[in-house]
């Protein structure tokens, strides 16, 4: 009975996340999952792409946190809009969720919608929200070990960003190894070396995006 129960809650997200897909196609958004544990860095990865592109597209973020909105704030310095999703300690984003909140968003003035999940490497990677391409964000004080602990969350990801590699030398981290890793999970997955200090990568990450944004708009 209770597997039943699981199925069907899958079963309506992914269908809520087709109706969130076909809106975006239709307007030609292109919309990108961003993944990754707590303390990865997925909002100074933004930053820094804002930094860079908040004024070549247009762009809009919907942040996802337990309880605060410390990251929405960072994200609003810089312009951009950005709504809030408090999920009250749910441990991921759902389609059901981001449809309401796209709601509130004009669209027709998005060339990229950004939904940073909540901080985890498990359940977002199970519940599309209507994305085009998911991305994963793994920082080297994690550990090079992450990628076969939590496979799903790579193998859904069309780009991996290995974040904080100015402190590679100090976390006994072997990027040949976590790389080797996640390549072998999911082949012909995009893995970037970046530093948000340094600015390492960060130039080919936003490459990647426009590339993709491109191709959404034809």
């Amino acid at each position: 009975m209770e597997i039943k129960v699981i199925k069907n809650i899958l079963g309506e997200n992914d269908r809520i996340a087709a109706e969130n897909q076909a809106m975006f196609a239709d307007k030609k958004v292109f919309v990108l999952n961003f993944m990754g544990s707590p303390g990865a860095g997925k909002t100074s990865v933004l930053e820094k792409t804002m930094e860079r592109l908040k004024d070549k597209i247009h762009m809009a973020v919907i942040e996802g946190d337990l309880f605060t909105s410390k990251d929405a704030e960072r994200i609003d310095k810089y312009g951009v809009p950005v709504i809030q999703i408090n999920t009250a300690g749910g441990c991921h984003l759902d389609a059901n969720m981001v449809q309401k909140t796209v709601k509130e968003m004009n669209l027709d003035d998005l060339d990229l919608l950004v939904v940073e999940n909540v901080g985890n490497l498990v359940c977002p990677a199970e519940f599309p929200v209507g994305e085009d391409a998911r991305a994963v964000v793994l920082s080297v004080t994690e550990g090079d070990d992450k990628p076969l602990k939590y496979p799903l969350m790579f193998k859904e990801s069309e780009i991996a960003l290995i974040n904080k590699v100015d402190l590679a030398p100090y976390c006994n981290f072997n990027m040949e190894s976590a790389k080797k890793d996640i390549t072998s999970l999911h082949p012909g997955i995009d893995v970037l070396e970046v530093s948000c200090t340094k600015g390492d990568g960060i130039d080919a990450w936003c490459d990647w995006l426009l590339r993709k944004i491109a191709a959404k708009q034809g």
